[in-house]
């Protein structure tokens, strides 16, 4: 399958075909009974095999799929890896549910090319796929349920640039340079920061695998290492963390370093509450879950799919976390 209605989706893409390798799992969530799939009473089964359940992210769009799921009347098992590194524990899940015999599947790929092989079992299966967050390579998935990753980077850097003034040294704790979401978001920023801010230079880009630990050091030895730098953006909800706990352990004066994370989560919204972070770009994490099931269920039924639906991405910081349609997104 193409996704090619976008131009930012299809550069998502576009780099996923051209630089990734690999797919990823570990630790089971949500795990089906023993033997594969629930006792088959009727009802349709769907199975769901995401990034990963170390983030408060994954945990909402677990809650979204839920509440579809309830609502049409479906059921749903919902699984992922203890982290997002973990691509052969991933790909295992994926095997299992493909054995499983669901009536359709919903997958986010942790690498698109690891991926490719098992899901065409599931195509010669006829067992349909559906994709959130992230897509696999190949021509078996049916449609996307995501955010546009690339807008969402560019927002994270025009709110940097206003931020810092529009000129000096910015940094980027990446979480990924191998799955679509950490490629984009990093793209995304970069990309808008050489259209629109010249002045504005990226001295460096690390990545910490969305670890709070990794990110934390990796933050530090930026700030040790470039003396003039105005701020650093952490592409997930760990890189971000991870970067404000480095500014904690330094002690350094809040809002000194301009911080701009990504998703929400607790940690994150106390740190921009309390002025160590000036804000993130969040998702609608529990809109991925529903749609997704509500595609996957489509799908089953043979029904015609859009290629991508873009679930949005929002700019939230301490002047408009209680605004509506920002409370909606947030989650903790």
């Amino acid at each position: 399958m193409r996704f090619g209605k976008k131009t930012a989706f299809a550069a998502l893409v576009a780099v996923s075909a051209l630089a990734l390798a690999g797919c990823g799992g570990g630790d089971v969530v949500e795990e089906a009974p023993e033997g594969g799939a629930p006792a088959d009473d009727g009802e349709m089964y769907i199975a769901l095999v995401s990034k990963g359940f170390q983030h408060q992210f994954w945990q909402a769009v677990k809650t979204g799929a839920e509440q579809k799921a309830e609502e049409l009347g479906v059921r749903v098992t919902f699984e992922g890896p203890a982290a997002e590194t973990e691509i052969a524990q991933q790909l295992d899940m994926l095997t299992t549910a493909i054995n499983s015999s669901p009536d359709a599947i919903g997958y986010a790929a942790l690498d698109p090319e690891a991926c490719v092989a098992p899901l065409e079992q599931a195509k010669s299966k006829d067992i349909p796929v559906v994709y959130f967050d992230a897509p696999c390579n190949g021509d078996v998935g049916l449609s996307l349920a995501a955010t546009d990753s690339i807008a969402a980077g560019a927002l994270a850097a025009e709110h940097m640039a206003e931020l810092i003034g529009g000129e000096g040294e910015v940094a980027i704790v990446g979480h990924s340079q191998i799955n679509s979401t950490g490629v984009e978001r990093r793209d995304g920023f970069v990309e808008k920061m050489k259209a629109d801010y010249p002045d504005i230079k990226i001295v460096d880009i690390q990545y910490g695998d969305g670890d709070h630990l990794k990110s934390a050091d990796i933050a530090k030895t930026m700030i040790a290492a470039y003396p003039n730098l105005k701020g650093i953006y952490g592409t997930n909800e760990g890189s971000a963390i991870g970067v404000v706990n480095a500014v904690k352990e330094l002690g350094l004066e809040k809002g000194k370093l301009t911080i701009i994370g990504f998703d929400s989560g607790a940690a994150q919204i106390e740190a921009i509450k309390d002025g160590t972070m000036a804000g993130a770009i969040t998702q609608d994490p529990i809109g991925i879950g529903a749609r997704t099931v509500e595609s996957a269920v489509a799908a089953a039924n043979g029904e015609e799919l859009e290629e991508f639906y873009d679930t949005g991405s929002y700019w939230y910081d301490a002047t408009n976390m209680d605004d509506e349609k920002i409370a909606a997104v947030l989650y903790e």
